[in-house]
């Protein structure tokens, strides 16, 4: 199974060994994934749902109740948590899957964790690579949790079909998330945690302002612990939309650009970087254009 074809064969019969082992090679840029992405068979049609928020708006808890709703309808579902990376030491805290422990088990769930690796808004070239390999396994859906770290997040409308925005009652001045770029990439609205106090005249004052205009955005409440109205928000996933064809060409246009991207940084040895700084920075005369400048020219 080490041969580009071999994995390629296994992965395209729905194998998870064969999958998670493509995922690792793509992502670490391990031989053979230079072969395995030119050569995949994929359907563009499964559609790519983005889901962001701030933290503590209940996205894995969420991902985790819409889960359990798909599956129950013969839905296999793929699953890529986006963790942010440390600066210092490059790890990560892969964290999200914990409020999924309910689909560990499940033959027709597919869980995987992967590193920011750097990108602000949390999607980066590898996260682009792993999408396509995960589409060519079989799967009907892919759902996309990004790091939840706020108005960086916009970056996930470059990746996702159908992109969810969450919130909760507390999410505070109503005004200042609609001026974000967060709430204008979203497809979809929830207020999620809806059981809480505040949570009506919150969707009340947000429907009159994203309604000011001619696009109606839906907006949903849902208790996702509970699993109340994530029925309505499956219907709304797996609804056809129009519009997602004219989108594409926006979407391979990011695709493209952020691996024309990485190629082009491939070069560029960030330990070595930051060894160098740590060497360059007790001189008395150091300046960082002029070091950035020197790095450039090597």
């Amino acid at each position: 199974m080490n041969t580009p074809l071999s994995i390629l064969s296994e992965l395209n019969a729905g194998n998870f060994k064969a999958l998670a082992r493509a995922l690792t090679l793509v992502e670490n840029d391990i031989e053979p994934a230079h072969q395995l992405l030119r050569n995949l068979k994929y359907d563009v049609e499964v559609p790519v749902i983005g889901i962001t928020g701030p933290p503590g708006a209940g996205k894995s808890t969420l991902i985790n109740a819409l889960v359990s709703i798909l599956t129950s309808q013969g839905k296999r579902i793929a699953i890529l948590a986006v963790d942010p990376t440390s600066p210092f030491n490059f790890g990560s805290l892969l964290g999200d899957r914990i409020r999924m422990a309910a689909q560990f088990n499940n033959p027709n769930v597919y869980i995987r964790s992967i590193a920011t690796r750097g990108a602000l808004g949390g999607v980066s070239a590898k996260t682009i690579e792993m999408v396509d390999v995960l589409r060519a396994a079989g799967f009907d859906l892919i759902i996309i949790e990004t790091v939840g770290v706020g108005q960086s997040e916009v970056e996930i409308a470059g990746l996702a079909d159908k992109t969810i925005v969450t919130l909760v009652p507390e999410s505070g001045d109503e005004i200042q998330h609609i001026k974000s770029g967060l709430m204008e990439i979203a497809d979809c609205f929830v207020i999620n945690k809806a059981d809480r106090e505040g949570a009506d005249i919150f969707f009340n004052k947000l429907t009159k302002l994203i309604h000011q205009g001619e696009k109606r955005i839906p907006i949903l409440k849902t208790v996702a612990d509970k699993s109340e109205g994530v029925s309505a928000l499956c219907d709304w996933i797996l609804k056809s939309n129009a519009s997602l064809n004219k989108k594409r060409t926006f979407l391979l246009t990011e695709k493209a650009w952020k691996i024309i991207q990485h190629q082009k940084m491939q070069s560029i040895d960030k330990k070595r970087l930051q060894e160098e700084i740590q060497a360059a920075c007790n001189q008395k005369d150091f300046n960082i254009y002029r070091f950035a400048d020197n790095w450039a020219n090597i």
